[in-house]
């Protein structure tokens, strides 16, 4: 069974960095665009950052962009997304997804993979 798994998550105050990480099994994603959306308690599922297939380009939300940088590993076959500087409001559920190669897209609907999502919470 393809699936995506995320990790990394956890408890980290204001300012401090972390790394996600979401890994590929039971098939590969090299072939695929990917990215990260996030949603927390109450609000709708956000595009954070997305990938091409080749990893030669990369799209990011505006309220992440100078603070986030998402990357591949083909070797691995995993996907990484670095924060820093984090904020209390970036404190959600992120999950990893995989879709298609055309374009990285914004939306949901076009990524037919999806992983369990990492918790991440950030104190003030």
């Amino acid at each position: 069974q393809a699936q995506l798994l995320e990790s990394g998550g956890g408890l980290v105050q204001a300012g401090d960095s972390l790394t996600l990480s979401c890994a590929a099994s039971g098939r590969s994603f090299r072939s695929k665009n990917m990215a990260w959306f996030r949603q927390a308690p109450g609000k709708e599922r956000e595009f954070v950052a997305g990938i091409t297939w080749t990893g030669g380009s990369a799209r990011y939300s505006d309220t992440v962009k100078d603070r986030v940088a998402i990357s591949r590993g083909y070797a691995q076959d995993t996907m990484y997304l670095q924060m820093n500087s984090l904020k209390p409001e970036d404190t959600a559920v992120y999950y990893c997804a995989a879709g298609e190669r055309t374009y990285v897209s914004t939306t949901q609907a076009n990524y037919g993979y999806w992983g369990q999502g990492t918790q991440v919470t950030v104190s003030s």
